[in-house]
């Protein structure tokens, strides 16, 4: 396994974190009963600060985001603002996923197995 690779944060960002953490959407508290304490074989943390961003869900391991987008991020300027925060990250190695409110809150197994896959296809990359 290689080790995991430290991407630098702003130390500003850790107070709102937590504060986020406290403060989960209900689809973000859906997935986290599903995928922490290394539910799918990875550790997964909620609320990470990266870079000057924080992102949903993050496995350091797989340098993999989750993001689970409201229907406030369907507004063209928080859409074009999220893809670029995404492009951003994307250059310092990590990976995402995105899933909408309604796709966790209706259909979290059909969630569960997108991540799952993503986790086999990209494995071999990892180990």
């Amino acid at each position: 396994m290689t080790k995991n690779k430290i991407i630098p944060y702003d130390p500003e960002l850790k107070q709102l974190a937590r504060k986020l953490r406290n403060n989960m959407a209900f689809s973000e508290v859906l997935l986290w009963h599903q995928i922490r304490k290394r539910a799918l074989g990875y550790q997964f943390h909620r609320q990470v600060p990266v870079v000057k961003y924080i992102v949903d869900f993050y496995c350091h391991e797989l340098m993999l985001a989750i993001e689970i987008d409201g229907s406030y991020h369907n507004h063209p300027e928080v859409s074009v603002s999220d893809l670029a925060r995404q492009k951003e990250l994307e250059n310092v190695g990590i990976h995402f996923l995105r899933f909408g409110n309604n796709e966790i809150k209706n259909d979290i197994n059909n969630v569960l197995q997108a991540i799952q896959d993503w986790i086999q296809l990209n494995n071999s990359k990892h180990i």
